[in-house]
């Protein structure tokens, strides 16, 4: 590989579930970034293997995690983010040209612990007798990047500090339910989990004020006219202020949230 952004579309198009992630944990980060290269756009993106079947977010069955099928599911479904969490991480950095060699060193350093996420939830999933596939999914995760692949701002603003958010909001309860059914190696990864997405959503955080300080305007404003433009999902409470702010959401947007509850 000749820089960081021809490693992460290598990473990008890799179809194999357990072949993505090992790349992108082991990506290097001493490459030279290729900022300024502007790469054509090749068929295949994202890399995707047959299974799981991909199908409408109301139709991921919701289990009980009771029973062992159900935190199989659950373990299923967090993978499952996190496989599509490796491609964006991995897209942002290849995708987007002429910014801060820090934008694509930070962007590696997400791909390299989401793809430690999917591994280690995994290699829980078979402990529980199962594997990657095994259970329907949806893509609603992916169809944002689309949506925002030609503008960087948009892609800052609603993938990290909107949908990964949201996984920050969703931890305790995921958690709590692991612990709840007695599966402490589930809860420990949730643990693992939150802790590196905080800091995800915070390199989204600062991103989105850096290009919102370089191109004049203001970060309040333009998110919520982004949100309108792409069609991002309506946020709704619960929401875990602690890690939110850990996460270097402002006080004036965490006061916003807390009227939507």
């Amino acid at each position: 590989m000749t820089s960081l952004r021809d490693q992460a579309l290598a990473v990008l198009l890799e179809c194999n579930p357990a072949a993505k992630a090992a790349a992108g944990r082991v990506a290097s980060m001493t490459l030279e970034s290729g900022a300024g290269l502007h790469l054509a756009v090749p068929s295949g993106i994202p890399g995707r293997p047959a299974l799981p079947l991909l199908v409408p977010p109301g139709e991921v069955t919701l289990r009980s995690v009771a029973t062992p099928e159900g935190r199989a599911a659950l373990i299923h479904a967090l993978a499952h983010i996190e496989l599509n969490a490796i491609d964006l991480a991995a897209d942002a950095c290849w995708r987007f040209a002429d910014l801060p060699d820090n934008f694509y060193r930070d962007w590696t350093t997400v791909m390299r612990e989401e793809s430690l996420h999917f591994e280690l939830l995994c290699g829980h999933l078979a402990t529980l007798g199962h594997r990657y596939g095994d259970f329907p999914a949806h893509n609603a995760l992916w169809e944002m990047a689309e949506r925002t692949r030609g503008d960087v701002l948009a892609r800052v603003a609603l993938v990290p500090r909107t949908l990964e958010a949201r996984g920050l909001d969703a931890s305790p309860a995921v958690r709590h339910k692991l612990q709840s059914a007695r599966d402490c190696a589930g809860a420990a990864i949730i643990d693992r989990i939150l802790r590196d997405e905080i800091g995800h959503v915070k390199i989204g955080n600062l991103w989105y004020a850096y290009l919102c300080d370089r191109a004049g305007l203001d970060p309040v404003e333009t998110y919520a006219r982004l949100a309108v433009q792409y069609r991002a999902p309506q946020l709704r409470g619960p929401f875990n202020l602690e890690a939110r702010s850990a996460a270097g959401f402002s006080a004036a947007e965490l006061d916003a949230l807390t009227m939507t509850r």
